[in-house]
């Protein structure tokens, strides 16, 4: 097999032919460790397309998350001067505004008056709502507009230019018959979440709930068809981002009304129209909403953040999941990973094979994110792990 028909024979809870290994990096490992410049990799498609190309050979993963949107290929005319201050540079845009960049994170966007820009809760038409990108490179808007040319996007299919799957298109003609490429979308609560701030966002649930649930309904309508236009671009599978669904920030009640059926709705309608694996990223404490996750109609589940992180415990999962849902994760990246050596990621690799793999329908990776500074030699030993231990022709683990 190869990669790409090793990582779609688990996510369709099959028998590969050894254990698929895909971690999600954080931008910031990108910027540090791709050998090309930050503030290209976070504007340009062409480059953060190499940048995602460069580091899955380097770690042999099995599977590409393209975890940016498509820039504009005429970005740089909205630019007018990007300098350097101390470990960061700062991105002066035409109209006033600024990106802070860090060397080995996100950049931030900042209006000319020094502050981030976010709606008012009570500001907001639902109607008005379709899809919040907060990773463009004007960040978020309202009415939602791309770029800095204020022009409101019209909700519905046009609302998505086509450049906004830029990046999907080049990946997949590059490694795209070999590699499982993968789009990521934003989950309805998450781009509400995003919209308003988190604050805000959480205190609007117990202020105007019918409110927030109108906005949820638009906001997975614009899932949908950003979902619907990766598979077009040639993803193989999709993610959801849905980083804020954990109970570190809401109840089982709360997930149960606000993001479980929103979800489902993004799932089904994606699927109508595509014959794509789509599968959940949820981080934090979600030991007591697992069922819930499998409500939605999700394929699988992202993340499984191990104690002290989160609250799952590998063993319960797959006891949870088997035979339904495909399971990516459980690796900490914090404790083992970024703070741990080869040895410690190598035992905590084995024992994971050892816990999930039979019967197939598991990826080995890490929990979340491999956080920026996370030494790639530890992340290579992953796939050393799965060659070693995660042959179904062998013993597993």
């Amino acid at each position: 097999m190869n990669s790409r028909e090793r990582m779609d024979t688990a996510m369709r809870l099959g028998v590969p032919d050894r254990v698929p290994v895909m971690c999600q990096l954080a931008l910031g490992h990108y910027f540090l460790h791709s050998g090309l410049d930050a503030i290209e990799i976070w504007h340009d498609s062409q480059v953060f397309a190499e940048a995602l190309i460069r580091l899955q050979e380097r770690y042999g993963f099995d599977g590409i998350l393209i975890n940016l949107p498509g820039r504009d290929p005429d970005w740089r005319k909205a630019v007018a001067r990007i300098e350097t201050r101390g470990d960061e540079r700062v991105v002066w845009w035409k109209n006033g505004w600024y990106s802070e960049a860090p060397h080995d994170d996100n950049p931030h966007v900042y209006q000319a008056d020094g502050t981030r820009y976010f709606p008012a809760f009570d500001a907001v038409d639902p109607e008005l709502l379709f899809y919040a990108e907060p990773h463009d490179l004007s960040s978020i808007t309202y009415p939602y507009s791309w770029g800095f040319d204020g022009e409101p996007a019209t909700p519905g299919p046009a609302f998505f230019p086509p450049w906004h799957y830029d990046t999907i298109r080049e990946v997949v003609r590059r490694v795209g018959r070999e590699v499982s490429v993968h789009g990521e979308i934003f989950s309805p609560f998450a781009q509400f979440m995003e919209l308003f701030d988190y604050t805000n966002g959480l205190m609007a649930l117990m202020d105007d709930a019918g409110k927030v649930e109108a906005c949820l309904g638009r906001l997975a309508e614009g899932a949908i068809e950003l979902g619907c236009g990766q598979a077009r671009a040639g993803a193989h599978a999709i993610l959801i981002s849905s980083a804020f669904a954990g109970a570190g920030l809401i109840s089982r009640e709360h997930y149960a009304r606000f993001v479980l059926p929103y979800e489902r709705r993004v799932i089904d309608g994606i699927h109508a129209r595509h014959d794509v694996p789509i599968y959940t990223h949820t981080c934090g404490a979600i030991g007591d909403r697992l069922d819930l996750m499998e409500a939605t109609h999700t394929q699988g589940i992202d993340t499984l953040d191990p104690p002290p992180l989160g609250t799952v415990e590998l063993v319960d999962a797959v006891r949870q999941t088997k035979g339904r849902m495909f399971i990516k994760g459980n690796l900490d990246p914090v404790n083992t990973v970024l703070f741990g050596g080869p040895d410690a990621v190598r035992t905590a690799a084995r024992e994971r094979i050892r816990v999930a793999a039979p019967g197939g329908g598991y990826i080995l990776s890490t929990a979340c994110s491999v956080a920026p500074a996370a030494p790639p030699a530890n992340i290579a030993v992953l796939r050393e792990a799965v060659e070693t231990w995660g042959r179904y022709d062998g013993p597993l683990g």
